[in-house]
């Protein structure tokens, strides 16, 4: 049954690679996955820091549960009041400066992009942009056309025009803001590009330039939100406060959900001029929100976001080894850093056969991922980074075997 499913994903559901991974995941909880077959998974990278609460915390699934009790899906999103939507928009914007009150759903991370983009344009009556190299935004077609690596860019072309690809923690690229520019899109922590950090004088340079220009300034939080770097919010850390704020990802805590964040004068401008300036059916799906709202709990009342730095440390502290020439953090966003791609890859691989799942990063296929669950224990660590560890030993080993091979033949 297992080869005949198998046979049915690869021949029916699209695919986004040649080489899928293929596991038939039939459980998941906490940080554990476990296949068919009853094999076990350590997950540290938690459906691409989706998962922050864990897979199924107890708190989520009950929260589903009873809204699947009361209704699904109603009407077109903003036409009728839905307690799950508007309890979950009054809540983030309680843990968010004043100016990012009024919240608009979406499904996904992408979505919320280009949500963000027409907001831009709106109310700047711009339609120049920024955004920078290295940087991810999704892969929708206006979203596609942000991001910064023109290997995924070049392959859809013609995209939006006006867009501008800089450099990511330059001061020099200042200057390129000017009063034709609608937005600048960022991430206060570059993920897909090996987890780089930018200088905090930087995005303060940054916002200080387009307020003076009056430029939106969008910050890409939809991987590092929700505790994922040991603040609620990445820019919490910098003490920069954008126009929009991005979120997904975490934010359904496990269920498609995504949403960008604006002040309630900025979001007005899509209700006119059109009518209907943005719309989505089913983004903000009443399911997806009160599961949102229970993993938003999770995170404030189980005080897992304090202990991340410290899960962080145990990390860095247990990945070390002669293969791994680099270990970057921002709480438990991490990469183990290593020569090439081929010998990342091949750590990943052993770390998969031997009960770890992890991956790569878009821009940066050198760089082990780990992303786990804020609610992994340091017993999990131990042993995810001991299967780490071990895979670079047995790299390491095969290198040098077949180097000796190949010494051997030259010398007889």
């Amino acid at each position: 049954m297992a080869m005949h499913l198998r046979q049915l994903f690869l021949q029916h559901l699209a695919q986004t690679s040649p080489a899928p991974i293929s596991l038939e995941i039939v459980n998941a909880e906490g940080c554990i996955l476990r296949d068919i077959q009853g094999r076990r998974w350590i997950d540290i990278i938690g459906g691409i820091s989706v998962c922050n609460t864990g897979h199924r915390h107890p708190a989520v699934v009950e929260a589903v549960k009873k809204q699947a009790d009361q209704y699904f899906h109603l009407l077109v999103y903003g036409e009728l009041i839905q307690s799950p939507q508007v309890n979950y928009a009054a809540k983030l914007a309680s843990v968010l400066p004043p100016s990012l009150n009024c919240v608009y759903f979406t499904n996904s991370g992408a979505e919320a992009v280009e949500g963000a983009m027409k907001l831009a344009k709106r109310i700047t009556g711009r339609s120049e942009m920024i955004a920078f190299e290295n940087s991810y935004h999704g892969s929708t077609q206006g979203a596609l056309s942000l991001i910064g690596d023109e290997y995924w860019r070049n392959a859809f072309r013609p995209l939006l025009p006006g867009i501008k690809h800089l450099q990511y923690n330059s001061m020099d690229m200042l200057r390129e803001i000017n009063s034709q520019t609608a937005c600048v899109i960022a991430e206060p922590v570059q993920a897909e590009n090996g987890v780089r950090l930018p200088g905090k004088e930087w995005l303060i340079a940054l916002r200080k330039k387009c307020t003076e220009t009056g430029t939106l300034l969008i910050f890409d939080e939809i991987q590092t939100g929700f505790g994922r770097t040991g603040s609620l919010w990445a820019f919490n850390k910098y003490e920069v406060v954008p126009d929009i704020l991005l979120l997904g990802k975490a934010l359904g805590a496990g269920m498609p959900l995504g949403a960008f964040i604006s002040s309630h004068d900025n979001m007005q401008s899509l209700t006119r001029d059109p009518v209907l300036g943005h719309i989505t059916t089913f983004g903000g799906h009443p399911v997806c929100c009160a599961a949102g709202i229970a993993g938003l709990d999770v995170l404030l009342n189980e005080n897992l976001i304090s202990a991340v730095e410290a899960k962080a440390g145990l990390f860095l502290e247990k990945l070390k080894h002669q293969l791994i020439i680099d270990v970057r953090s921002a709480g438990l966003l991490i990469t183990a850093e290593f020569a090439d791609a081929l010998t990342c890859k091949k750590v990943i691989d052993y770390c998969i056969d031997n009960g770890v799942l992890t991956d790569w990063f878009l821009f940066a296929p050198h760089c082990l991922r780990i992303a786990p669950p804020l609610t992994i224990s340091e017993e999990e660590i131990t042993e995810a980074c001991t299967v780490i560890v071990r895979g670079c030993d047995h790299v390491q080993r095969l290198t040098f075997n077949v180097k000796a091979s190949e010494g051997f033949t030259k010398v007889s």
